[in-house]
């Protein structure tokens, strides 16, 4: 199906099957194509949503941080989405904003999947994102293509699939090295852990087994701070599971989705 425009023309979205709504919100590394692998099987039992977050590929940048981010995509997700229905699933920075709009906004999900983020970094992940951020500023972003590399795919994955790490450098070099830069900068101070317990919605937190990017510590940490979580650690993961390993993928969410609509 062709590109929605959502929210004033702002946000850019593809859209594809029918039924309850899915939003899939992609990561800070990567672009939408990243659930391209899962997109065919969730379609044929939902209404599949898949936005570019603002700032990439073809919707509108915003200011005021993570914050602003998750306000544009919650006025997008009323929009396309069936309210309480709607389940919003987000990888890595996608999951960081999903859990923003749930706290900035209650009710705008009827339930969550948040897989390999958290709701704050260690200081040696604070300060990784600082680095990528000063990299990209003065020396752009194929300075730290091999290091996003790195930390969306283990080495072993990477010389396996040939194709598809050219194909993701590609879509990562052309991300905007200004939204790239201020998003590093905002994950690099996040802290969600005080507002957390307010998402009163269910939640189910995955995270890939050798994610480097958000080590499994974090999602365990998310996962026991909200009121309604289950974690789920995909084994021979890492930080992009549903493009490494889609069926595990599936196979891990396929229940928590189903008792959606069986409501």
């Amino acid at each position: 199906m062709a590109d929605r425009r959502l929210v004033n023309g702002t946000v850019n979205a593809a859209q594809f099957g029918e039924g309850p709504a899915i939003v899939l919100l992609h990561s800070l590394l990567s672009d939408r194509a990243s659930f391209d692998r899962i997109v065919p099987s969730l379609a044929k039992t939902h209404r599949v949503i898949v936005p570019e977050l603002p700032g990439f590929g073809g919707s509108d940048a915003v200011s005021g941080g993570l914050a602003a981010v998750a306000d544009r995509m919650a006025e997008a997700v009323r929009e396309c989405g069936d309210g309480a229905e709607t389940i919003v699933l987000g990888n890595g920075y996608g999951g960081f904003v999903a859990l923003q709009m749930a706290i900035r906004h209650p009710g705008i999900a009827g339930r969550l999947v948040l897989a390999d983020c958290g709701a704050a970094f260690s200081e040696p992940g604070r300060e990784a994102f600082r680095n990528m951020a000063m990299a990209a500023s003065t020396k752009g972003l194929p300075a730290v293509t091999d290091v996003a590399m790195r930390r969306l795919f283990a080495a072993e994955f990477q010389e396996q699939n040939p194709e598809l790490m050219r194909d993701r450098r590609e879509a990562f070099l052309r991300t905007d090295p200004v939204v790239f830069r201020i998003a590093c900068e905002a994950l690099a101070t996040l802290d969600l852990r005080p507002a957390i317990g307010g998402v009163n919605v269910p939640v189910l937190v995955l995270v890939g087994e050798h994610d480097e990017a958000t080590p499994p510590a974090m999602s365990k940490e998310l996962a026991a701070g909200l009121p309604d979580a289950r974690l789920v650690v995909l084994p021979g993961c890492a930080h992009v599971p549903q493009l490494q390993k889609p069926d595990v993928f599936l196979d891990a969410i396929s229940d928590f989705v189903s008792a959606a609509m069986a409501r």
